[in-house]
């Protein structure tokens, strides 16, 4: 199915909007204790919870104003609903902390068994966008490989050793800062490998 174009500050928006939304709505409630059927839940609880119907109705619109969504968004809507269902079950926010790990490793996990067979996944998922030679998605897809692993390795130590809100905090905008930052010194560094589309002409 073709992806239909849609404003890009507004696909921004439902991609990013509720990650912040989580993180506002935890600094509103991060000292509060929220009772319901006679269990205590922290109000990170509460907003990791709350959090799961605000991505997965982000995720309708944006699937409806462009027909498509990536393997990407999918599998973090599985994780985020599974984690948050852990961490409302068992009353327990390390289940919500530890899922992103999880990600970042099983993200690892894919591309090292493409790298394996001597193939670059995310070549399959980006070449669209980038059109590079063979070797460059090869240097890269290495790259970003030990960079998810470095990643998930990161969030296991600061959820482990720091304080909720910390995570929190860096959870929302360093980690996304530092792959965002990352992939575009990448791309800049593999210049020589990109490939020149030519324009079609007009009619």
């Amino acid at each position: 199915m073709t992806e239909k174009k849609i404003n890009p500050f507004l696909k921004q928006v439902l991609e990013l909007g509720p990650t912040l939304a989580f993180f506002l709505i935890y600094l509103r409630i991060k000292d509060d204790t929220f009772t319901i059927a006679g269990t205590d839940y922290s109000g990170f609880i509460i907003a990791a919870l709350v959090f799961v119907p605000i991505l997965l109705v982000a995720m309708g619109i944006l699937w409806i104003m462009t027909g498509k969504l990536s393997r990407m968004q999918v599998f973090t809507a599985f994780m985020v609903i599974f984690f948050g269902g852990l961490t409302a079950y068992f009353n327990d926010d390390r289940f919500f902390k530890m899922k992103t790990s999880i990600v970042y490793a099983v993200m690892a996990g894919l591309l090292g068994i493409g790298l394996l067979r001597g193939q670059s996944y995310l070549q399959f998922v980006m070449e669209e966008i980038m059109p590079m030679e063979q070797e460059g998605w090869m240097i890269l897809t290495r790259r970003v490989t030990m960079m998810f692993i470095v990643l998930a390795i990161a969030n296991e130590i600061i959820w482990r050793t720091q304080s909720t809100e910390l995570w929190v905090t860096l959870e929302t905008f360093a980690f996304p800062a530092v792959l965002f930052v990352f992939l575009m010194a990448q791309i800049i560094g593999l210049q020589k490998y990109l490939i020149e589309v030519p324009e079609s002409p007009e009619d």
